[in-house]
């Protein structure tokens, strides 16, 4: 956090005012809405103890890493009095249904949110300008911001700043824009008062825990990342158990299955940012032709986006197994016979795998 001079918003009026322009400005910015919290995680902190001890973050360990830091904000950033937080609509117009996708297992199914410009660089460059223009306004001020990028509870911070409700599958809702955005956060020392948190609106809905193709969802609000399809094709660096591989279909990286049956979702708005829009050879490409890059290729297709991070293998991996799950014809056995032999033993464990489908 930069260096904070004696400067604190006053009490009520004027703090209402600053949030306000806040908001207004936020807005201009592409925003799709701005919330503030207070810094009090307590139960956040329990329910995380909880599912860190029960070991459903798997191979996550950066979950745990940082100790009380992730749920005690003025641990993280010292003088942290409040949180903003900003949500950024992503769903590109543009992009294909994703029940259309999985209707097709001959192409490859990834999330929505990774089919065009990382969302890390665009949210944390948009949430510093919001921070300059505070300070252009106020004078200096400390913070920090955040996108996926430190140990911040983002969702909890942003259910507490009235954005939305955590819902059954553990995704942030809105009912005016469901749960295709993404969160970011300005860790400040400004005294700004919290907004209301609003109420759960799922009611007795269970569509995501029943679509799960893994049964990720093990109650409503409780999710085991080991049994997710997201945690297995991104966080898992090793071989992907079989009891999961044929439930995966063509879902090469991510899923967003739990959000595309959520009624909620039937008022998300499409994303106006231009770098969010799909990339043709992400958005519905074929099986066998994505298998066919070569590493030089495939980083040089996923440049700027959130998918290069799990490299070249892992996503031969995951290809893998979305061709042992597509209809038998001789270029998906060709494609796989081409990797037989690749020099990397996780993608010939999954290609023998993948391989041994077709040939029953």
């Amino acid at each position: 956090m930069s260096h904070a001079p004696d400067y604190k918003v006053p009490a009520t009026p004027e703090a209402a005012a600053l949030k306000a322009s806040i908001r207004a400005h936020g807005l201009t910015l592409g925003f799709g809405k701005i919330g503030f919290a207070d810094t009090d995680l307590a139960d956040t902190e329990r329910d995380l103890e909880q599912w860190l001890g029960e070991g459903r973050h798997g191979e996550m360990e950066w979950m745990a890493r940082h100790g009380t830091k992730r749920t005690r904000p003025a641990e993280l950033v010292e003088g942290t009095r409040s949180v903003i937080v900003a949500r950024m609509d992503y769903l590109p117009a543009g992009a294909t249904p994703v029940d259309d996708l999985l209707e097709r297992p001959d192409r490859a199914c990834i999330s929505r949110y990774a089919v065009g410009r990382d969302y890390h660089k665009v949210m944390r460059a948009r949430l510093k300008k919001l921070a300059e223009w505070i300070a252009a306004e106020i004078g200096p001020f400390g913070y920090r911001v955040f996108t996926d990028s430190a140990p911040v509870m983002e969702k909890p911070l942003a259910a507490k700043s009235g954005i939305g409700w955590i819902g059954k599958h553990t995704n942030l809702l809105d009912r005016r824009a469901g749960s295709w955005f993404f969160l970011g956060e300005i860790y400040t020392d400004l005294e700004l008062p919290p907004d209301e948190p609003v109420r759960d609106h799922c009611g007795s809905c269970r569509k995501c825990i029943d679509v799960c193709p893994t049964q990720a969802i093990t109650a409503p609000y409780q999710l085991d990342a080991r049994r997710c399809i997201s945690y297995l094709t991104i966080e898992l660096k090793g071989s992907i158990p079989l009891e999961f591989r044929e439930a995966i279909g063509n879902r090469v990286y991510g899923c967003d299955d739990c959000q595309a049956v959520c009624p909620w979702n039937r008022y998300a708005s499409f994303s106006g940012e231009d770098d969010f829009q799909p990339r043709a050879d992400l958005d519905d490409g074929s099986l066998v032709e994505l298998f066919g890059w070569d590493e030089a290729t495939f980083l040089s297709k996923t440049e700027g986006t959130a998918i290069r991070r799990i490299g070249h293998q892992r996503w031969l991996r995951n290809l893998a197994i979305g061709l042992g799950n597509a209809p038998t014809s001789d270029k998906v056995i060709a494609a796989l016979e081409s990797r037989r032999d690749h020099p990397s033993a996780l993608v010939r464990e999954h290609v023998a795998w993948a391989l041994s489908r077709h040939a029953r």
